[in-house]
């Protein structure tokens, strides 16, 4: 295994394709995390109060994040080995919410790699914008990469 090539600060990935956001999605990811609230799941829920169709989870866009991030974690000439991951921190700041029908793009950035005793933490930027440029969400999430044994 090479160690994380800090080469990767500042680069961006983009070759995701677009995520489009269906009812049955958000309906498991709300059964996964335990979110009842019927707006997750009835669209006259959701739009009684105020959605246009049912509301993702606020920690949905991890999942439309993650799948862009492998795009870079995938690299091998990153140096990542997925198995010596941990997720140390996940940060959400949501511009507007994400709904059934959205159809999403991701742009990821490497903002920081730091090494210190046998660790690599990895901070990357995740931003989320709808069909027509706009802003979704930006997800922030810092890895720790475990050197070797």
């Amino acid at each position: 295994m090479t160690a994380v090539s800090t080469d990767y600060v500042g680069r961006e990935f983009t070759g995701t394709p677009p995520y489009a956001v269906s009812r049955v999605k958000i309906g498991e990811f709300a059964a996964a995390v335990g979110a009842t609230d019927p707006v997750h799941t009835d669209p006259r829920a959701a739009q009684a109060a105020g959605h246009a169709d049912v509301l993702a989870p606020p920690t949905f866009a991890v999942v439309i994040a993650q799948r862009a991030e492998a795009e870079y974690i995938e690299d091998p000439a990153a140096g990542i080995d997925f198995s010596r991951v941990v997720h140390a921190e996940e940060r959400f700041t949501y511009h507007r919410p994400i709904v059934a029908g959205d159809l999403l793009h991701t742009s990821v950035h490497v903002d920081s790699i730091t090494t210190r005793g046998g660790i690599s933490m990895v901070t990357t930027r995740t931003e989320i914008t709808d069909d027509g440029g706009a802003r979704v969400c930006t997800v922030t999430s810092s890895l720790a990469v475990r050197g070797e044994d």
